[in-house]
């Protein structure tokens, strides 16, 4: 995604860094993606990665269609269940 950002609108955050300033607890940040809007809301799972991707140029059709409540909540169950098999792909890829 970084790189796809080529105007820098996002600041990135690692939050497995001790260092980093964590909004919520750095646990619940570390199980699903999160990311703060320029209003101050954070948000979680899909509705933080449609919000990133209307940011980013090529992205930007994706993060719209997702304003649309069926189409997010697919992408909410979608990414759920990816959460489900992360560990499983993490293992695989070491």
């Amino acid at each position: 995604m970084r790189r796809l950002d080529k105007q820098q609108r996002i600041a990135f955050a690692d939050v497995a860094e001790p260092s980093t300033n964590c909004p919520i607890d750095r646990s619940l940040m570390l199980a699903r993606f999160h990311a703060t809007t320029e209003q101050g809301e954070t948000l979680s799972g899909a509705a933080a990665f449609a919000a990133m991707w209307r940011e980013i140029p090529p992205l930007r059709p994706l993060g719209l269609m997702a304003q649309n409540r069926v189409v997010l909540a697919l992408l909410e169950r979608a990414y759920t269940l990816f959460l489900k098999v992360r560990p499983l792909l993490q293992r695989l890829a070491r």
